[in-house]
């Protein structure tokens, strides 16, 4: 079964940090839109500003209040090796599927270190371990013959998401994980097609966060094996890609954007992405808007209503 897991936003206080009654407000839309899963602190989460314990105190909030309606992913990512293994162990205590761990950032990284890294991670979780592979954000990208001799070597290594610009790296992880119990994720909303294609299993879309209806429609379509509706489907994703384009960090534009869909959340963000031009808000408003019109169209063709 393909699936769409929400890389979510993180509703942030004055003082930039989670705002867990506010969450609760976008923990409900997206279960209540139909995602499969919810990735917490992931990029679009900006989880650069919280220490340990305060990642460690979100990710159990969210498994409190989510209580097992949606399967749920942690970003436990950090510049600290000890602080990833903590995070990714207690993740796993809180019935999380498993840590998502994007790879060092700053610091060059070589194939070599990068089996290094996280064949000791795994080693030292004791769980289900996911691959964050984001070259625009690290500066490197995991090779396809790096990632097959960590699957040989570590069995608890269950997935990964590839945020990559070239759709065939995703393909050739694809074709070096078979043979493997291993799910492979496009970071990418537009990619969704070529992954299913590839032999992958879905997306980690953050457009989801902004039109959860849509993206589990295109998931179910996809599922059924509706070809004529998952390509109509897969074209208001596409039409909604330049949101992305819009700012330098997208998620204060998502969060107003959310707001504009009735979700009455703060829309700060970490600074110095905390400022944004009114015409760019209301340029993806526009879109949003558009497309949402569309899809219900689409719906009433097909007799369905949104």
């Amino acid at each position: 079964m393909y699936k769409i897991i929400t890389p979510v936003v993180t509703v942030l206080d004055q003082h930039e940090k989670p705002d867990h009654e506010a969450n609760k407000k976008v923990i409900d839309f997206l279960v209540n839109g139909g995602v499969d899963g919810i990735l917490v602190l992931g990029s679009t989460g900006e989880f650069t500003g919280m220490d340990r314990q305060e990642k460690s105190d979100f990710f159990r909030f969210y498994a409190e209040y989510t209580a097992g309606r949606v399967e749920l992913y942690a970003g436990t990512g950090s510049m600290n090796f000890q602080d990833t293994v903590a995070l990714s162990n207690e993740v796993c205590d809180m019935g999380y599927a498993g840590p998502m761990v994007i790879g060092p950032y700053y610091y060059g990284m070589d194939q070599e270190k990068l089996f290094i890294y996280y064949d000791t991670l795994a080693k030292s979780v004791k769980g289900s371990l996911y691959i964050y592979n984001y070259p625009a954000r690290t500066g490197y990208s995991i090779a396809p013959s790096t990632v097959a001799r960590l699957l040989e070597a570590n069995p608890n290594i269950a997935g990964l998401k590839d945020s990559v610009s070239e759709p065939n790296h995703t393909n050739l992880i694809c074709l070096a994980a078979r043979g493997h119990s291993f799910d492979t994720y496009s970071g990418f909303d537009d990619q969704y097609l070529y992954n299913i294609t590839s032999g992958g299993n879905g997306c980690i879309g953050g457009l989801s966060n902004l039109v959860p209806e849509i993206w589990s429609a295109l998931v179910k379509a996809t599922n059924d094996k509706d070809f004529r509706r998952s390509m109509e489907l897969s074209g208001l994703i596409h039409e909604l890609m330049p949101l992305y384009d819009l700012d330098s960090n997208f998620s204060l534009l998502f969060k107003k954007v959310m707001n504009h869909r009735g979700l009455g959340i703060a829309d700060r963000a970490i600074f110095p992405y905390n400022q944004m031009g009114d015409e760019t808000f209301q340029r993806a408003v526009k879109l949003v808007d558009q497309v949402l019109e569309k899809f219900k169209a689409l719906n009433s063709r097909q007799g369905q209503y949104s």
